[in-house]
């Protein structure tokens, strides 16, 4: 197997981990020194412990959210991924409080990959939320 297919499969297998938050799951995929950025924190966040405090922090206003998998493309260390986020927002959300409402966002997600085949980094592309928060908007 190559390094794009393996990395693909390791792929397959975060869907896995980010949607039931398997801790075990986490420390096999994703490197302790691997920084993540959020909203929920001014400090970067490290390793499986902290992707999946975003994953926790994220269910706090959708406690259903869920992440598909849709369209996947790999290139030696690096996975290209477009997942279809999904949830109701019922929790409060970056001080909003819950609408009820149902969502389903389209999120592109680059992904890089050490030797072992853990994720080191994950870098979102923000499209229009980076506009708006660009221009103050939010």
């Amino acid at each position: 197997m190559n390094l794009s297919d393996r990395n693909k499969e390791r792929m397959k297998k975060f869907e896995t981990m980010i949607n039931t938050a398997d801790a075990a799951l986490a420390e096999e995929l994703v490197a302790a020194d691997a920084p993540f950025y959020t909203p929920a924190s001014p400090e970067p966040l490290y390793g499986g412990a902290g992707y999946l405090s975003v994953v926790h922090w994220m269910r706090k206003g959708f406690s259903d959210v869920q992440w598909h998998l849709r369209d996947m493309a790999a290139e030696g260390d690096k996975v290209a991924v477009r997942w279809e986020l999904t949830g109701t927002h019922d929790g409060e959300f970056m001080g909003i409080p819950p609408t009820g409402r149902k969502i389903s966002v389209s999120v592109m997600n680059f992904y890089y990959f050490n030797g072992e085949g853990k994720v080191t980094n994950d870098i979102a592309a923000e499209g229009m939320i980076g506009i708006l928060r660009g221009i103050g908007g939010m």
